[in-house]
């Protein structure tokens, strides 16, 4: 097998090769769906994909390690300038690694982020979000501590969860180490990512505690029985398609959980009032997209400065794809600005 920096080197020449080319290879004409149009070179990967096995087809494990190697070929390297050191956080079950991410001009006022990967409960790891974490910090000017939460089925609901609550009050009671103000910390993560840090925000309101600063949801998981007409309309989309959220929910819920439970999800949550500002983001090829702006709107409505923005022409996990799609590195810059303005009080 070719080395990875081979790898990347191939998968960004073809992908620099004209759109009409790129749609040519990918089988044919324009990916149109729901009123949105596929961006060419994720409809490129798609068509690539496509020739290999589904996730749902593979064992946990394995499905991990096919994952870790497609995304490796598709992020950019961390941002320069930021540094990365690792971390443990005292947990439930005990220690949960982590990462921190400080950027070379670090802004004191700024308070630190936590953060939690994609993987849908099951897949993913410290390595699926470092490019995007490395993003954030830069140009948000913070630290960013990202999670290595426990995943499932070896760890199933509440586990990931779990964790991902105890590495925010953690990190919020120990801000002053990471060079933010005392007692301060946002909370950001994408699609289960996002779920959890949706989730941590109604956790603290029912617990009684001060919320966070900000929460972060990119493209989240915000109902896993979700029946709504974008889980019909891209139901077959790469890299999430329903039957893989199938899967993934099959191995993240045990036989006893409730899909309504706002625990899984926090959109069933009946009162959102008093939770923290937020910035959803969602991609428009997405099974997701519907639920993720139903909650940003849902936010909105309860009282919470809310910004949301939907990348039409992305996909959903797009923040691992900053080194291959060029759009999804925009975005991702777009998104850590809108971050930073949160952080300033600028969201109304």
């Amino acid at each position: 097998m070719a080395s990875l920096g081979v790898q990347r080197f191939i998968l960004r020449t073809l992908l620099s090769l004209p759109t009409p080319v790129l749609r040519l290879m990918s089988g044919g004409g324009v990916v149109y769906q729901g009123g949105r149009t596929l961006d060419p070179k994720i409809q490129f990967l798609a068509a690539g994909a496509a020739r290999s096995p589904s996730m749902t087809t593979l064992a946990p494990e394995a499905a991990r390690r096919s994952s870790a190697q497609g995304m490796a070929a598709m992020t950019a390297p961390l941002e320069a300038g930021v540094r990365v050191e690792p971390l443990t956080i005292p947990g439930p079950a005990g220690e949960i690694p982590a990462r921190v991410y400080r950027p070379a001009s670090q802004d004191a006022t700024m308070p630190v982020m936590v953060f939690a990967h994609f993987g849908g409960g099951v897949i993913g790891d410290l390595d699926t979000c470092e490019a995007f974490c490395g993003i954030l910090a830069k140009i948000v000017r913070c630290a960013v501590v990202s999670v290595d939460y426990r995943l499932a089925p070896e760890h199933r609901f509440p586990a990931g969860l779990e964790d991902v609550l105890a590495a925010f009050s953690w990190t919020r009671d120990n801000a002053e180490r990471f060079g933010g103000p005392a007692g301060q910390a946002a909370i950001g993560g994408d699609s289960m990512g996002g779920n959890f840090a949706a989730i941590v925000c109604q956790e603290l309101k029912r617990k009684g505690e001060a919320q966070p600063v900000l929460q972060l949801l990119v493209y989240p998981c915000t109902d896993v029985a979700s029946e709504t007409p974008s889980m019909t309309t891209y139901g077959e989309a790469f890299p999430l398609s329903r039957p893989i959220m199938e899967w993934f929910m099959g191995h993240y819920m045990g036989p006893g959980d409730d899909p309504a439970d706002p625990r899984l999800s926090p959109l069933r949550e009946p009162d959102l009032t008093g939770l923290a500002p937020a910035v959803v983001i969602t991609a428009g090829f997405d099974p997701l997209v519907d639920q993720g702006e139903a909650y940003a709107r849902r936010l909105r409505d309860a009282g919470s400065p809310t910004v949301y923005r939907c990348y039409d022409s992305l996909a959903h996990g797009f923040t691992a794809f900053t080194g291959a799609v060029t759009c999804a590195d925009v975005a991702c810059r777009e998104i850590a600005g809108l971050v930073r303005e949160g952080l300033e009080g600028r969201i109304r």
